[in-house]
C-alpha cells in the first residue's frame, strides 16, 4: 500500500509538473516608430538578423590594439598566481552621479539592479553552469567549467521585478535560471528570442533596437550591439535579434552592453541617448593572439571597452567578464582582461572614470 501510495503521488506530480511545462507564455512585441530592425532581406539567409555595421572578416580597423606586453602585474590586483584566482584590491570610488541605481555584480555578465523607483532587476543572470546539452558535453569534450557559481536567495529571487537577457548564448541566457526565477517576473528580450524561453506560463515583452517600454516609472529601451545569436547546432543562427539594454529614469541612464564588438553603434547610441550615467561594458573573451579574426570582431578586447565608453559619454565604466566566476574563454587566466584594461587605461590616457569590482561587489550610484 505504501508503494502505491508514493507512486500515485509521483505521478500526480509529474502530471502537475508537466501542465505547467505545457501552459504557453504570454508574449508582446513593442516596436515603436523609430525602431530599427536589419535583417537580410532575400536569399538562403533570408529573415536572418544582422549588425549595422558589417565589414568583410579582416577589414575591420580599430582605433587601437595593445602591443608588447599586454598584461603587467599590477599593485591593486593582488593574485594567487599570475593573473589568476585575484582580487581586485583598489580604489572603488566613482563620481558622484546621484543616479540612485544600486548595481550588484554577480559575476560573468550577471547583474542585479535596484532602481531609483525601488525594483529589482537582473540582467542576463545565468546561476549554474551552462545549460544542456553544453554541460553534458563539459564532461565530454572538457569544456571548461566555471569554477564557482553566484547564488541569490529564494527571497532575492522572488523580490525580481523583470529579468532582462541580451541574448541566446549559453552564457548568458540560462533556461534552469529562468525556471529557478520562476513566473512573478516580466522578461524583456529582443525579437524572436521568446521562441527559446522555456513554456510555462513566462510574461515576455520583445522588443526591437531602439523601441522602449515602460517599466514602473523606468523606460526600458533595447539598443544594438555588435554580435549574434544562436542556440542550436544548426538553422537557428540569428533568427532571433541580440541587443544592450538601456534603462532610463528621470533623465539619469544606465547602460548594459551585452556581448559585443566594437563599432559606431556606440557612437549612435550617445546621440539618441547622450551622455550616459552607468555603463557595464564587457572586457573579456577576445583571444588576444588572433585579435583580428572573427571572435574580436564580436568581443571588445579591453581597449575597445575603454573607446567604446567614451563614444558613450561614460560618466563611470564598470568592466565585466573576468574574474574568479568567468568561464576564461579565450583568456589567458581569470583577470588578464583587468590587468589589460589598466595597462591599457594608461597607454590610451582614458579619461573614462573606471569603477572595479569584485565578483559579489555591490556599489549604489
Amino acid at each position: 500500500m505504501k508503494f502505491t501510495l508514493v507512486s500515485t503521488g509521483l505521478l500526480l506530480s509529474s502530471a502537475l509538473l508537466l501542465n505547467a511545462c505545457s501552459t504557453p507564455n504570454q508574449v508582446a512585441q513593442h516596436i515603436t516608430t523609430d525602431a530599427l530592425i536589419e535583417q537580410v532581406a532575400e536569399g538562403e539567409y533570408q529573415g536572418m538578423y544582422r549588425n549595422i555595421y558589417r565589414l568583410p572578416l579582416g577589414k575591420r580597423q580599430y582605433p587601437a590594439s595593445c602591443d608588447g606586453d599586454c598584461y603587467p602585474a599590477h599593485p591593486a590586483v593582488i593574485c594567487e598566481a599570475p593573473g589568476q584566482n585575484c582580487q581586485y584590491a583598489g580604489p572603488k570610488q566613482a563620481p558622484a552621479l546621484n543616479t540612485d541605481f544600486t548595481v550588484h555584480w554577480l559575476g560573468h555578465a550577471s547583474f542585479l539592479i535596484h532602481t531609483p523607483d525601488g525594483q529589482q532587476l537582473l540582467f542576463d543572470p545565468v546561476f549554474g553552469q551552462f545549460d544542456w546539452p553544453i554541460n553534458w558535453a563539459q564532461h565530454l569534450v572538457g569544456i571548461i567549467k566555471r569554477p564557482y557559481t553566484p547564488t541569490l536567495s529564494p527571497a532575492q529571487l522572488a523580490a525580481t521585478d523583470a529579468v532582462l537577457y541580451s541574448h541566446l548564448h549559453y552564457d548568458h541566457f540560462s533556461h534552469a535560471s529562468i525556471r529557478q526565477i520562476g513566473t512573478s517576473p516580466t522578461y524583456y528580450l529582443p525579437l524572436g528570442m521568446a521562441n527559446y524561453m522555456p513554456k510555462g506560463g513566462y510574461n515576455v515583452i520583445e522588443q526591437a533596437w531602439y523601441s522602449q517600454s515602460p517599466l514602473g516609472e523606468l523606460k526600458v529601451h533595447l539598443v544594438p550591439a555588435h554580435h549574434f545569436n544562436s542556440r542550436k547546432l544548426f538553422n537557428d543562427d540569428n533568427r532571433a535579434m541580440w541587443g544592450g539594454w538601456l534603462l532610463e529614469h528621470n533623465g539619469k541612464t544606465l547602460f548594459f552592453a551585452g556581448d559585443t564588438g566594437y563599432s559606431e553603434h556606440f557612437k549612435d547610441i550617445q546621440q539618441r541617448y547622450g551622455d550616459i550615467d552607468i555603463c557595464l561594458i564587457p572586457i573579456a573573451s577576445y583571444h588576444s593572439d588572433k585579435e583580428q579574426n572573427w571572435y574580436r570582431y564580436v568581443h571588445t578586447t579591453p581597449e575597445d571597452a575603454l573607446i567604446a565608453a567614451s563614444d558613450l559619454g561614460c560618466k563611470v565604466m564598470i568592466p565585466w567578464g573576468y574574474g574568479n566566476a568567468s568561464w576564461q574563454m579565450g583568456d589567458l587566466s581569470s583577470h588578464s582582461p583587468l590587468l589589460r584594461l589598466l595597462h591599457m587605461q594608461q597607454q590610451l590616457d582614458s579619461q573614462v572614470p573606471l569603477l572595479i569590482l569584485n565578483e559579489g561587489d555591490s556599489v549604489k550610484l
